[in-house]
């Protein structure tokens, strides 16, 4: 090798570092999706001004990105930047791509890929940006913290070694919660069901243990304020539980759980919680009381009429929003009543904006659905240029006017704002 080549590489580092900062600086933008599920964690978008309907062939694509590794994981997207994970290869990478553009600003190894378990293309985690910094979950239970500008390594943590961890069959498919100064995850297992970790130094705060030492399943923990008191709520492999702020263990709902995999985030409204499972289980509301130091979570209603699998759930205006396995369905969130189901969207996932439904069927087709309790309204519906035959599985993201769609390596950013 020349020595000019030689000097050449040794820039190498510091060109990407260049490059990652000439994308601007690090601020977030009122309408970024910074973590999984959105700025509330709850899938619905606050923004407005967004298409109402979409052209035949749908909204305009703004840029498409392809190289990204295998994965199911749903992108996040803050400060001008792109964040994901994938397989690359024998490696397990994290990503950073240029919002404007789709170019990729660094790429990082965390792991190498983990295969032992079913379904193996890619880790499932959505990247959580907190201020400079994104966190990561990989399939093999790497807990990573990296700078957003570059992907430096600042801390790791591992759920099996460190924790004991025990997850289901599928390996750890969960996104970070940050809340205040702690980094939220669940290791499972009766050691350390859920842990939080100082955010800034990976050191330990707490070790929160289930009675039954439940598995880790495929769900994302919430972070939520009852009569007063944070608590912290997850969907495990027996069953919905709640935590105090410091780890203590409060109460359970087991209904809405089955013996395959509980994957769906849990909604929270008012003292309610509700969640969801497929596997011909269905979901179900509890209403959280409060008795002095203890708490009950009392259902209220249980309908076998949202068999939700990966797709999520949400509550717009009392009404929340599904798929009951091949049905988008509607129901009234505190009396569980079906107001409508339809056929047509197929078994799904879906986010909210504007007045419509983000909806995206597994097998590719995105659809627009109007936010009606009355009737299934559609307002447009399209097939990506590209499509990899992989299940369609990542959920949609709406963000500063822009709707990603991820399908394993390659990532379709579409313009959805009026003009």
């Amino acid at each position: 090798m020349s020595y000019s080549r030689q000097w050449l590489l040794s820039l190498f580092p510091f060109l990407i570092l260049a490059w990652a900062a000439a994308a601007g600086p690090f601020e977030a933008k009122p309408f970024d999706w910074p973590r999984w599920q959105g700025q509330e964690r709850n899938a619905v978008s606050a923004e407005k001004g967004l298409l109402p309907s979409w052209p035949k062939n749908g909204p305009p694509l703004a840029w498409q990105a392809k190289g990204l590794g295998g994965g199911f994981s749903t992108p996040s997207i803050a400060a001008g930047r792109v964040f994901g994970m994938g397989f690359k290869g024998r490696d397990e990478v994290v990503w950073a791509l240029d919002e404007a553009t789709g170019k990729e600003l660094w790429s990082v190894r965390i792991a190498a890929a983990y295969t032992d378990v079913g379904y193996n293309q890619g880790p499932r985690c959505t990247p959580t940006v907190d201020g400079e910094r994104i966190y990561v979950l990989g399939l093999g239970g790497d807990l990573v913290c990296l700078e957003a500008a570059s992907g430096k390594e600042v801390w790791r943590k591992n759920l099996y070694n460190d924790f004991k961890g025990s997850p289901g069959s599928w390996g750890y498919s969960e996104s970070p919660l940050i809340d205040g100064d702690k980094v939220l995850c669940t290791p499972g297992g009766k050691e350390a069901t859920l842990a939080a970790l100082n955010k800034k130094t990976g050191e330990l705060i707490w070790k929160g243990a289930v009675p039954e030492g439940d598995e880790a399943h495929y769900s994302s923990i919430i972070a939520v304020t009852v009569d007063g008191q944070r608590q912290y709520i997850q969907f495990l492999g027996d069953g919905v539980v709640g935590l105090s702020g410091e780890g203590k263990f409060l109460w359970r709902y087991a209904r809405p759980a089955n013996g395959t995999a509980n994957c769906s985030t849990p909604l929270f409204h008012d003292n309610l919680v509700f969640a969801a499972s497929s596997y011909g289980t269905g979901g179900g509301l509890a209403r959280l009381q409060r008795n002095g130091d203890k708490y009950t979570a009392e259902e209220v209603y249980f309908t076998r009429q949202m068999r939700n699998h990966h797709g999520g759930m949400v509550l717009v205006d009392g009404y929340l929003y599904g798929a009951d396995e091949g049905k988008l369905t509607c129901l009234h969130f505190q009396s569980g009543k079906v107001c409508w189901a339809e056929g047509k969207p197929g078994k799904g996932s879906i986010a909210a904006a504007d007045g419509r439904l983000y909806y995206r069927n597994e097998n590719g087709p995105m659809m627009l659905v109007e936010i009606n309790s009355d009737k299934y309204v559609e307002h447009g519906r399209f097939e990506p240029p590209q499509q990899t035959g992989q299940p369609a599985w990542p959920h949609p993201v709406i963000a500063n006017g822009k709707l990603y769609l991820r399908d394993q390596d390659l990532l379709f950013c579409y313009d959805v704002k009026k003009k």
